[in-house]
């Protein structure tokens, strides 16, 4: 096991960790209220922006676009283009947007002192004046935007919402039917949804699944009260899994808030069920009061794990993708302890009966613990593909599946083309593949790994400065398990039987807040 930092070097990061989540409460609350009902008027869709927060509401967006209109409260053209400018941000911004990730649509008031250098600094000289390009490019315009470099370009045919959006789908080369984007779009509708089947680079964007499908679990917890003395160990254990190997830095800050917090939140002693709803009706058990992925989190919608209809894919999805980036992350010695955390966390806590009881026969199927990440890694992804057979067979039988998704055994060939020394067909129609295991573990851990968290790098947000300290939000956390001092020290003791870790903590739960706060170990 990886060596621990002394105690205070974790206290002092993780008060570091909550002032920065703090300071950025402005900008994330902005992207969570994008729709607000004013005097019962139609919602506005657009965000407004301003020079507190124009940095980094457009740092911190997962869209791969922006639109930036300049305007004037004052000016009556402003005032008439608004209801044009809103029928397109329906389309792509708010948790109930046809093309959620796209595009985040917005506006500043430079009729407002606040924004007269903001408005200046892009040379805004007539209004409304609008501007495309990927988001940290505005971030990084510095004095004045590179307009003559295509990084940041005037839209001059928008004057009409369907002006506006034939230029956004010629510039996104869907100018062809039936692959445009139409203002009639509604959501689940018109879908056009690119397949993951053979693209790997898709795997970007669901980073951000993985932060959604994280913050849906701890509200799912909270909301179903999952907290008790039979279940609080089972999910210590997955924080402290969290905490160390959570492929997004911000998730890592809020679980470590949450783990440092717990024994306050959930006391040893919560036995019976009135002394929990004692303990939440002071206020003292809301979960809901920690934001275990920052607050913009969830957002509300799902991006390489949306399905073509409401009901497929998304949090199971979401799911997945989080137990895999954890499986390729752990260290050896770590295997089976991550195992161990993860078969228990899905058995207490995943709120699908049939799901979490075949998920728990599998893991109780093992027969040796895992000495090797290799062999955790591969023996999740050989059940998540026995998941998918079976489903597969009940949705075809049922028509429930997703008609654009449908289950698959994974990865195809296209993506993995090494991953196949041979593939033939049997009787009842199942696919047999013989696997190259090497080339699979090889793939999972580049696909889960670096692939799945350079979505900031490609929108350039690698250089240093302030962006390299955004960038550090999705980044690839160490190998050192980071846990609280007695957890830490039960795991080297028991690594192979991580269920000794629960007794240690039952043992200490009251000091562990005071004297075994959590810590950060290298490059967290």
């Amino acid at each position: 096991m990886s060596s621990i930092l002394i105690p205070l070097s974790l206290f002092l990061l993780s008060l570091e960790a909550l002032s920065a989540s703090s300071a950025s409460v402005g900008s994330r609350s902005v992207l969570r209220a994008v729709v607000v009902e004013k005097n019962g008027n139609q919602p506005d869709f657009a965000v407004d922006l301003n020079a507190t927060n124009f940095d980094a509401v457009l740092r911190d967006t997962p869209a791969t676009y922006a639109i930036v209109e300049f305007f004037a409260h004052w000016c009556p053209a402003c005032r008439n283009y608004k209801p044009h400018y809103e029928k397109v941000a329906r389309l792509f911004n708010g948790p109930e947007a046809v093309h959620p990730g796209i595009i985040l649509m917005t506006r500043v008031d430079c009729a407002s002192k606040i924004n007269t250098e903001l408005c200046d600094r892009f040379s805004v000289g007539h209004y409304p004046m609008l501007f495309w390009g990927a988001p940290p490019k505005f971030v990084s315009a510095g004095p004045k935007p590179k307009l003559d470099k295509n990084e940041i370009l005037g839209i001059d045919d928008g004057r009409t919402a369907d002006r506006l959006l034939n230029w956004i789908n010629k510039q996104l080369g869907r100018h062809v039917t039936p692959f445009s984007y139409g203002l009639e779009d509604e959501k689940f509708e018109n879908e056009h949804l690119q397949s993951n089947v053979s693209d790997p680079g898709q795997i970007v964007r669901a980073v951000y699944d993985v932060e959604e499908a994280t913050s849906t679990a701890f509200d799912i917890i909270s909301a179903h009260k999952m907290i008790n003395s039979e279940t609080r160990a089972s999910l210590i254990k997955f924080l402290q899994l969290l905490v160390a190997h959570h492929p997004s830095r911000r998730c890592r800050k809020g679980s470590s808030e949450f783990l440092v917090n717990f024994d306050e939140l959930y006391p040893s002693d919560m036995l019976a069920d009135k002394k929990q709803e004692t303990i939440i009706a002071n206020g003292k058990g809301t979960l809901g009061n920690f934001q275990i992925c920052g607050k913009e989190v969830p957002r509300g919608y799902w991006m390489f794990c949306r399905g073509s209809r409401n009901d497929t894919r998304g949090f199971s999805c979401g799911l997945w993708v989080l137990l895999h980036s954890l499986s390729v992350r752990v260290e050896d010695g770590e295997s089976q302890m991550a195992f161990s955390a993860s078969c228990e966390f899905i058995h207490s806590f995943f709120i699908c009966e049939e799901c979490r009881q075949h998920f728990h026969d599998m893991c109780s199927s093992v027969s040796s613990p895992f000495n090797k990440t290799r062999d955790f890694v591969l023996w999740l992804w050989s059940a998540h593909n026995k998941v998918n057979e079976r489903l597969m067979k009940e949705e075809t039988s049922l028509g429930t599946g997703d008609p654009k998704f449908p289950k698959v055994i994974w990865p195809s060939k296209q993506l993995c083309p090494s991953c196949y020394l041979s593939q033939s067909q049997e009787r009842n129609g199942t696919s047999q593949i013989d696997w190259d295991r090497d080339e699979v573990f090889k793939f999972l851990s580049s696909y889960y790994g670096k692939m799945l968290v350079t979505v900031y790098n490609g929108k350039g947000l690698e250089d240093g400065g302030t962006d390299k300290a955004v960038a550090d939000d999705l980044t690839v956390s160490t190998n050192a398990l980071v846990v609280p001092v007695g957890a830490a020290l039960a795991i080297a003791v028991a690594s192979c039987a991580f269920g000794a870790l629960a007794c240690f903590w039952r043992s200490r739960q009251k000091n562990r807040k005071y004297f075994h706060q959590p810590h950060y170990f290298k490059n967290i």
